[in-house]
């Protein structure tokens, strides 16, 4: 019978093998981690995984060999680099555009509404989506309704 101890470090290394497991992807699935597969591959790598463990090797070591033996694809996250700065830098890029095209189209509209009226002042008539424009920013907005737990 095991002691308390071998107990705990059985499940500290079950653990650690786990969630390695979980971020490496198996090499003939290609779609699932080799947690999660069961192909003959990823049982022989959770099996590498779990002797890596016991020998005393972290877990950043670990995942450098799976990528010197496998390559990088074998990894969920890569690492950033040049190859990899158009990935991971993308969603800013994306979203650093939407805001200049808002900002844009904001400032443009405001520009508009400058020349439309100065057009009022040289007396030139406004369109009608131009008087719409107007009397959407020239109406105040209306104003809050007392309610009866709310009484000033």
């Amino acid at each position: 019978m095991a002691s308390d101890e071998e107990v705990k470090k059985g499940q500290i290394v079950e653990a650690r093998a786990r969630n390695i497991s979980h971020n490496v992807r198996c090499t003939e699935c290609g779609s699932q981690s080799i947690e999660d597969s069961q192909a003959d591959v990823a049982i022989l790598l959770r099996k590498l995984i779990r002797d890596e463990i016991r020998a005393g090797k972290s877990d950043k070591e670990i995942y450098k060999k799976l990528e010197e033996d496998f390559g990088e694809t074998v990894l969920y996250a890569p690492h950033f680099d040049l190859q990899t700065a158009a990935l991971w830098l993308s969603p800013v890029i994306v979203a650093g555009a939407a805001a200049g095209v808002w900002a844009y189209q904001r400032h443009r509209q405001k520009t508009n509404v400058h020349i439309m009226a100065l057009n009022l002042v040289r007396g030139v008539p406004l369109t009608p989506k131009e008087k719409q424009t107007m009397l959407e920013l020239l109406t105040p907005p209306p104003t809050p309704r007392n309610k009866w737990w709310w009484r000033r």
